[in-house]
């Protein structure tokens, strides 16, 4: 019995420390407890939900931590479309919202391009670019082995019959992946709701260009001369187009000879 006796006082004792300590955890996990921003939640919900990584973070959580923190600009996601980061700029008291933009490719050489050799290696353009810069004899031309096409997230880009890869607007989030992956850097980005873009990349001089694609931009500059609001300006032999001023009356790209002025349609 007294066996008994002493059995259920030192369960009583036991059970009365772990009462005691279970109490005082209880407090401790709420006094020291790391709160966490609700605005984070908040910004991650408005935010593009891709994780492509674009903004330099490992997802989009991160990336909202960061910007709640002041450790990340919100021009840094390029996916996110412009509504949404006014709702963010305006839940975090400001930031650089900027507009919505689409990747393109800057080349419509492709086949009509000329080839340096034949080609009968790995078809990818980081491969090819290895021997000799490419199989294209302009240097910063399309080299059309699918490395953009097959790398992108979302399937917005192609190679079209050209030869020469193509960026679907309404597809692409602007993730920069394609760009980051380009072994020609030739992809780049323009404001989604532009009308036209240029689709070269060379500097080169009009008969140098011609040597080498039937596509190319020769530098006539006919573009800029023929823009009605100045939109264009000639710079180092390839034609720069300002989107705060382009109204997409297309008249570039009409009158350019080579037609590497395209509509951005697609």
């Amino acid at each position: 019995m007294d066996v008994l006796i002493r059995i259920l006082i030192a369960g009583g004792v036991m059970l009365a420390v772990a009462l005691v300590f279970g109490v005082i955890l209880v407090i401790c996990s709420h006094v020291f407890a790391i709160r966490k921003d609700e605005r984070i939640e908040q910004v991650e919900n408005l935010l593009a939900k891709s994780n492509c990584g674009g903004c330099g973070r490992a997802g989009c959580a991160q990336f909202a931590e960061a910007l709640v923190k002041g450790e990340a600009k919100l021009s840094d996601c390029k996916a996110t479309p412009a509504a949404n980061k006014e709702k963010i700029a305006q839940l975090l008291g400001g930031g650089e919202v900027g507009e919505d933009t689409v990747a393109v490719v800057h080349c419509n050489g492709g086949n009509a391009c000329y080839n340096k050799y034949d080609y009968q290696g790995y078809g990818n353009c980081a491969s090819c670019e290895l021997i000799a810069g490419g199989i294209k004899a302009c240097p910063v031309g399309c080299i059309g082995k699918k490395t953009c096409v097959d790398i992108c997230p979302h399937y917005a880009i192609d190679l079209g019959d050209g030869g020469y890869a193509v960026v679907d607007k309404e597809k692409c989030i602007s993730c920069g992946v394609c760009i980051d992956n380009c072994p020609k850097h030739i992809i780049g980005r323009i404001p989604k709701n532009a009308k036209v873009y240029i689709a070269c990349s060379n500097h080169g001089k009009g008969k140098e260009v011609m040597e080498l694609c039937k596509n190319g931009c020769i530098a006539c500059g006919l573009c800029a001369k023929t823009c009605p609001v100045g939109a264009i300006a000639m710079r180092d032999d390839l034609p720069e187009i300002d989107y705060k001023k382009c109204v997409g009356c297309m008249q570039c790209a009409q009158k350019c000879p080579r037609r590497c002025i395209k509509e951005h349609a697609r």
